[in-house]
């Protein structure tokens, strides 16, 4: 295994699973756990419990677990009654799997905007009817969360990229940063909070940093990724991360940073140089 790299220690950088395992040579989690911990990052995320043995072999957490869903897991969501048993009870085995492993958070996603998800003719849930089903689910899941000191990460993504399935998604509903944080603040638990992926915030809303400290209080989670196209986070794209890295040191975030680029190029090359220019 390489030496381990000295980063600043500002920023607690993890690794989306996920991205490096569908594309190039398509890294096992064992590779992906040596090539995270020779970089110095801290955790890797979305991966299920069936990883982390491996992970806690190389002294790393699992920063984010995923919501236990099947499929897309941001499809069907907690803005949707007919899907909340489902999705409730995922989250809570998720909620509990975490909590005995000691790690920190699960990922969660308003879902689609139709009555039946997966079907745009179905019609459509109104926006004020979507936020009052996933609070009326959140407050549903957040004394458990609390009980077990597990954080619940309700993502915001973009609805603007149809080019590819991970690297937008029309029909969600949380596609405004604004709406998404105002159902995080109105559950009121300090165990559910915003996940702020910078990609899916710069197509839909722009303005980074001043999102940032307007979100300040509810952000729970942070994704990295270039735009367009979620690639490296390289001078290919638009994105300026150092001054958005040094915000989130201003404002306090204690959490993770979640690289979750799809790599078009060397993933090691790539992985490294994200991590050193968000290491602020």
């Amino acid at each position: 295994m390489a030496a381990e790299a000295t980063l600043k220690g500002n920023i607690k950088h993890s690794v989306v699973f996920w991205c490096f395992n569908v594309s190039g040579d398509k890294w096992d989690i064992e590779k992906t756990c040596e090539i995270a911990k020779s970089l110095g990052c801290k955790a890797l995320e979305i991966c299920g419990p069936e990883t982390w043995p491996t992970l806690k072999k190389y002294g790393l957490a699992c920063a984010l677990a995923p919501n236990g869903m099947p499929g897309a897991p941001f499809v069907k969501g907690l803005n949707n009654p007919r899907y909340h048993t489902e999705v409730i009870a995922a989250t809570t085995r998720m909620i509990d799997e975490c909590s005995a492993a000691g790690f920190p958070a699960v990922i969660a996603f308003t879902g689609y905007k139709w009555k039946d998800a997966e079907d745009p003719t179905s019609g459509e849930i109104s926006l004020a009817e979507g936020a009052a089903n996933c609070i009326a689910a959140l407050k549903q899941l957040a004394p458990h969360a609390e009980k077990k000191n597990v954080t619940i990460c309700l993502e915001h993504l973009n609805t603007r990229d149809g080019s590819h399935p991970m690297k937008g998604h029309p029909g969600y509903q949380g596609d405004d940063i604004d709406y998404v944080a105002d159902i995080v603040r109105k559950v009121g638990s300090p165990r559910v909070k915003l996940l702020f992926d910078i990609y899916h915030v710069q197509i839909m809303n722009g303005d980074v940093i001043r999102r940032l400290e307007e979100c300040r209080d509810v952000i729970g989670h942070i994704h990295t990724a270039g735009n367009p196209g979620r690639a490296e986070l390289d001078d290919n794209q638009e994105i300026n991360f150092p001054p958005i890295m040094r915000k989130l040191v201003e404002i306090g975030y204690e959490g993770y940073v979640g690289h979750e680029f799809i790599p078009t190029r060397d993933p090691l090359v790539g992985l490294r140089e994200a991590v050193q220019l968000c290491d602020v």
